[in-house]
């Protein structure tokens, strides 16, 4: 297993070990003391699948006060994944990174709490699953708008399919300062 930053430090590119041969391959997906080396929390304690088809992005998602940590991998097809960091007190605070993720690469995506999350479809469906460091908990569900021009993110897609909800995102600029994480909360 390799365990890369990316251009935001926190947010964790990995690799894992993957072994393959004529019958298919093998890999491990989450390893509690192998990750919890590379600053990966223990404690997730929630798993999510979304199957979505091309074009489509979800996000920008966060939660807060009871915030959520992901840990991100697609078992088929390709998204860019994106993380931005939205801790008022980050020095990357409104910094994003997009990554591609695919069942070709195998990369799995650590986003810590304090990030929002979201991604886009490149292939004709993609199959996304993600591990939670705490429970979806609906009063602190916020969405932050896919295309706020103060971020602007490179999506692969200009004019996406959105849930009615995503279509509601806020600005990161109109959202109230105390709506956002903080570092260390």
């Amino acid at each position: 297993m390799e365990v890369n930053p990316s251009r935001l430090p926190e947010v964790l590119m990995i690799d894992p070990s993957v072994y393959s041969d004529d019958r298919g391959l093998f890999m491990e997906t989450w390893n509690q003391s192998r990750y919890a080396e590379f600053g990966i929390p223990r404690g997730f304690v929630q798993d999510n699948i979304s199957l979505s088809k091309k074009g489509v992005i979800r996000g920008l998602h966060f939660q807060n006060p009871v915030q959520q940590g992901k840990l991100v991998q697609v078992l088929q097809g390709e998204i860019f994944d994106v993380a931005v960091d939205i801790r008022t007190d980050s020095e990357n605070f409104g910094e994003w990174v997009g990554i591609i993720l695919s069942e070709q690469n195998q990369r799995q995506l650590y986003i810590p709490e304090g990030y929002a999350h979201g991604f886009c479809v490149v292939s004709e469906t993609a199959l996304v699953a993600y591990k939670c460091t705490n429970f979806y908990n609906y009063q602190s569900e916020k969405c932050l708008r896919w295309d706020d021009p103060q971020l602007s993110i490179e999506w692969p897609e200009v004019d996406p399919i959105l849930s009615d909800k995503d279509q509601q995102g806020v600005l990161l600029k109109d959202f109230d300062p105390q709506a956002l994480p903080v570092l260390g909360s």
